[in-house]
């Protein structure tokens, strides 16, 4: 595991704690059948594999408490769940169970995924401030392809990246980065609680650095859709809700990426 890994692993050991009853996650409303999944998810999931989840192998990838792997459990997916924090998973678990589904839960880091999920899953799934914990983004991909059949379909849904380091609060960022696209944060806002501790290290990532990763690992991108607007809000407090119900982020009137899907598949 990549050393800035540990570290998040740490912090994110602590947020798995506190998260579940808050503005983002609302395990009350999973438990009572709700679908974790918004409108954006779902266009995504019925461009990559149709709307018929029953029988299907999904691989959640850095599924901190499993609402999206319940939900896909709940459409008749044999579902695992994968994420480095055993805090995150032990929640899960327990939200599983009290759901009425089984997923398997794997404890691992989601660059170095274990030989026994080589090669058995139609879908891998993974939405939602994901690459930026992420060091290698080849060797993330990598991990995807490996995990991927030969059919077997990446979602990938995540904040866009159109220049994340520069519109960061410099407050928040401690000291010069030694590596580019690398940041250390201190204690801070969290974007489903009040506050969060820390430090954590992100990590930027370019678009096309992303597009570049997934053909080096023996990908092929068939959709990538940058969206200036969402349905939700995300708490991402820059987002704001405008009359038409959608959520946007504008600088001179002008709304600017929020958003980007990529599916890609063998």
């Amino acid at each position: 595991m990549h050393a800035d890994h540990k570290l998040n692993r740490t912090s994110w050991d602590v947020l798995a704690a506190v998260h579940g009853q808050d503005a983002y996650y609302d395990s009350a409303a999973l438990v009572a059948g709700a679908s974790s999944l918004i409108e954006e998810e779902e266009s995504a999931l019925a461009d990559a594999v149709g709307p018929e989840l029953a029988g299907r192998s999904v691989l959640h990838l850095q599924c901190h408490l499993g609402f999206d792997a319940i939900t896909f459990a709940r459409r008749g997916a044999r579902v695992t769940g994968v994420d480095f924090s055993t805090v995150a998973l032990e929640k899960a678990r327990f939200l599983a169970d009290r759901c009425g589904v089984e997923v398997e839960w794997v404890c691992a880091d989601a660059t170095e995924l274990p030989a026994a999920l080589e090669g058995r899953f139609d879908l891998v799934w993974a939405t939602m401030g994901v690459l930026c914990w992420i060091a290698d983004v080849r060797a993330w991909m990598r991990a995807v392809a490996g995990a991927l059949v030969r059919d077997g379909r990446l979602v990938l849904i995540d904040g866009h990246p159109r220049d994340e380091l520069r519109e960061s609060d410099p407050a928040r960022i401690a000291g010069a980065r030694a590596v580019p696209g690398r940041r250390v944060l201190e204690a801070g806002w969290d974007y489903a609680t009040t506050t969060r501790t820390g430090p954590q290290v992100q990590f930027h990532h370019p678009l096309g650095e992303i597009v570049s990763a997934v053909e080096v690992a023996g990908l092929r991108v068939t959709q990538l859709q940058e969206l200036t607007d969402v349905s939700r809000g995300l708490c991402v407090r820059q987002l704001k809700r405008e009359d038409d119900g959608r959520y946007r982020q504008r600088v001179d009137g002008d709304p600017l990426p929020v958003l980007f899907t990529l599916i890609a598949g063998h």
